[in-house]
């Protein structure tokens, strides 16, 4: 393989592990994080750490965006000290952050007005998918962008799915993912939740349901931890259902679209965050429902 020289922006709970396996497939890559604890972990990992956005873009061919929001993304683009700063030409942006479609369609205009190429490319996955490079990645943009990033594409995620050639559409994919993600998380929350009100032992429904037709990955995968109450390591914190959701719901209102499922799925996690489980991980919405108790009569 060609060695190439990568710029990555973001090196939270997915992002490290994107920008790891990126060096340990031989890659050149040059890697910015507002923290410098990542950083330092990632320079033992044999990566290079850079002290702004528009370092990690020198001398690169493509940059890769792992952080949180659209806002985020744009800051590290086309704010001080952003990528623009380096007026590379040519260069080719991969971002794989969860934004809103309309965010997507406006950095990518305006990554074309720089002569770059600009590809839309969430992931899905969570970390253990990043860890094993086993991401779903929903990419959109020009066929010649994507062409040339094929490879790099599949280094990030092993599912490569081509869902468009335009910035937003695969934006558009990873929030109807997300409004999937949150109804099952929500309705695995409200399940567990009820089975502990009626006094069953939660682990046995567990295993009873996850593994019948009401099973589902995110049951399987978030169900042990609201069985154990197991939600101070976060894999995916509540508050980004809040974000993730809150993108459905926007998504919804511009196309007058009733996600009444959704819409409630969202008044679960603004509850669990609003009881202060907001950096907890996401399972931690059963607390949610958790929060009712029965009034005990006199």
């Amino acid at each position: 393989m060609t060695q190439q020289t990568i710029g990555f922006i973001g090196l939270g709970v997915m992002g490290r592990h994107v920008a790891k396996r990126l060096v340990q497939v031989g890659h050149r890559v040059q890697a910015y994080d507002i923290n410098r604890e990542p950083l330092t972990h990632f320079e033992a990992a044999g990566g290079i750490a850079c002290t702004s956005a528009a370092a990690a873009a020198e001398n690169a061919s493509h940059i890769v965006i792992f952080v949180v929001n659209g806002k985020q993304a744009e800051q590290v683009i086309f704010g001080p000290a952003g990528i623009h700063e380096t007026n590379a030409p040519g260069l080719t942006i991969i971002s794989c952050v969860t934004m809103l479609p309309s965010e997507a369609r406006s950095i990518g205009e305006r990554c074309h007005e720089q002569g770059w190429s600009f590809i839309d490319a969430p992931v899905s996955g969570g970390e253990v998918g990043a860890q094993q490079g086993d991401l779903t990645v929903m990419a959109s943009g020009g066929h010649s962008a994507m062409d040339t990033s094929h490879t790099l594409l599949t280094q990030i995620g092993t599912r490569l799915k081509r869902v468009g050639d335009q910035p937003g559409q695969g934006a558009l994919v990873k929030t109807i993912n997300q409004l999937l993600c949150g109804v099952h998380l929500a309705a695995a929350g409200e399940a567990i939740a009820m089975a502990q009100r009626a006094g069953l032992e939660p682990q046995a429904v567990f295993d009873v349901v996850s593994q019948s037709a009401a099973g589902s990955w995110m049951l399987s995968n978030r169900g042990p931890r609201m069985v154990a109450s197991a939600f101070d390591t976060s894999a995916s914190a509540v508050d980004i259902f809040v974000k993730d959701l809150g993108i459905v719901m926007d998504v919804a209102r511009e196309l007058k679209f009733p996600a009444s499922l959704a819409a409630t799925a969202l008044q679960s996690f603004l509850g669990a965050s609003g009881a202060g489980l907001g950096l907890k991980d996401d399972s931690a919405v059963v607390q949610y429902y958790n929060s009712f108790q029965p009034n005990k009569a006199e």
